[in-house]
Parts: C-alpha cells; structure tokens; sequence
C-alpha cells in the first residue's frame, strides 16, 4: 500500500512531468495558453472559487484552538471575502487566486513530509516552500507573472522556454522516482 508521501510524491511529479512534457511537444499552443492566462476572467473566477472553497473546507475541518468559538464568523469572512475580491479586485484575478491556491496546497503538503526523511520529503518540502514565496508574490504583486510570461514566450526565448520545460520534467521524473523509492523502502 502506498504511503501517504510516496502517493503525493508519484502523484505530483508524474502531474509535472506531462504538464512540462506538453509545453515542451507543443509550444506554440502552450504559449498562447500562457499569454492568455493573466488576464483570463473565467478561470479568474474559477480558480477564486477553488481557493474560497477549500479554505472554508479548511477552515470548518481543522482545529482552530482558542478560535473556535468563532468558527462561524470565520466561514462568514471567508465567504464574505471571496466574493468582494471577485467583485472588488477584477485586474489579474487570475494570478492572484493562482497565488492563493499555491499557499493552500503547500499546507498539506508541508504536513505530510513533517518528519519524513529521503529525497522525496525534501524535494516535495522545497516545492511547497517555492510555492509559498511564489504565491506570496503572485497575490501582491501579480503583474510579475505577466512580465515573466512575455519574456519567455518571445521566439527570441526560445532556449529559455525549453531549458525550463527540461527542467519540469527532470524534477517531476524525480519527484515519480523519490515515490516509488520512498515506497520500496516503506514496503521492505
């Protein structure tokens, strides 16, 4: 049976492996996707949705202490505040729910490799980490994506874009390989 690390560790590398795999087979069509993404109302509002809705699964699930009590008025202001940022803050949405997204999804991920020893843990803990900084940066300063996605789309770039496709996939492929070693060695 897999563990809970070497699930998360194969699950997610295999995902950067074929999200990286795409973009390197079909650049023009993963371009494209990427320029249109900044600026993009619909998965704006989807992705904004997501994040609402889990961190009022969050929130509703996990112990909150001394909180508790205002556990109610919490879910209020999540609910509250997911839908005025979709009202209120309309420029690159998008960006930023991915930011939110990425901190949300570093917290279990963060907590399943608490204590755990191999290269898995540690490659899945500095994703997590790479993921708070750069959602930290995605939801204050979200322009940033859009400038990084105009450089490296540009044909001039073409290097650029497949250094960093080679790279997602060397990191996904080792993410799949930490997994199935952490669950060998679990299994023995």
């Amino acid at each position: 049976m897999f563990s809970e690390l070497s699930l998360v560790s194969t699950s997610l590398g295999l995902l950067l492996f074929l999200i990286h795999l795409v973009a390197l087979q079909a650049p023009s069509l993963s371009k494209r996707f990427l320029q249109y993404f900044p600026r993009s109302p619909q998965l704006g509002i989807l992705l904004l949705s997501t994040a609402g809705i889990w961190a009022f699964i969050l929130a509703s699930t996990i112990d909150l202490g001394e909180f508790t009590p205002f556990r109610f008025f919490i879910l209020l202001g999540i609910v509250t505040c997911t839908i005025l940022f979709g009202w209120l803050v309309p420029d690159f949405l998008t960006v930023r729910s991915l930011g939110f997204l990425g901190l949300l999804a570093a917290h279990p991920i963060l907590e399943i490799t608490f204590l755990q020893s191999g290269w898995s843990s540690f490659l899945l803990s500095l994703l997590s980490y790479i993921w708070i900084i750069i959602g930290l940066f995605l939801v204050g300063i979200p322009y940033l994506l859009r400038n990084c996605i105009t450089t490296i789309t540009k044909p001039q770039q073409h290097w650029l874009w497949n250094l960093l496709c080679w790279f997602g996939i060397l990191y996904g492929s080792t993410l799949v390989g930490g997994g199935i070693l952490s669950f060998y060695s679990r299994s023995n």
